[in-house]
């Protein structure tokens, strides 16, 4: 992947003022993922691939994991995360999307998905 594409210098602050700001989701997920816990896998908060920041990224899996919230499902946020998407699957990055709520009612499901889409074990 053309290392290039991650973390550009103009989205620094942006991504810095998301990570100092999670969302009650963000953070409850970000406690389950943090320092390897999941499988040994290492995520980043608000990684950014070309001009999207992503809410969590594991680069040795190629993945990413988004939440959700309410702006996400209007025609426009639908079609918004529709191009990303499509951007990031040319990339070989895999996007999973969560619902917010799903994160507080079924933070286990939410973690097996996640795992699932790993491609061996560490």
């Amino acid at each position: 992947m053309n290392e290039n594409l991650h973390n550009h210098r103009y989205l620094k602050e942006r991504r810095r003022e998301l990570r100092n700001n999670l969302t009650p989701a963000e953070a409850s997920l970000w406690k389950a993922l943090q320092n390897k816990q999941l499988e040994g896998r290492k995520f980043r908060r608000q990684h950014s691939v070309g001009n999207y920041i992503l809410d969590f990224y594991c680069p040795a899996e190629q993945l990413a994991v988004e939440l959700d919230g309410a702006g996400h499902f209007t025609a426009a946020g639908i079609e918004a995360d529709r191009v990303r998407d499509k951007f990031l699957g040319e990339l070989g990055i895999t996007v999973l999307r969560f619902e917010n709520r799903q994160v507080f009612e079924q933070l286990e499901m939410v973690l097996e998905k996640i795992r699932v889409h790993f491609k061996e074990v560490i």
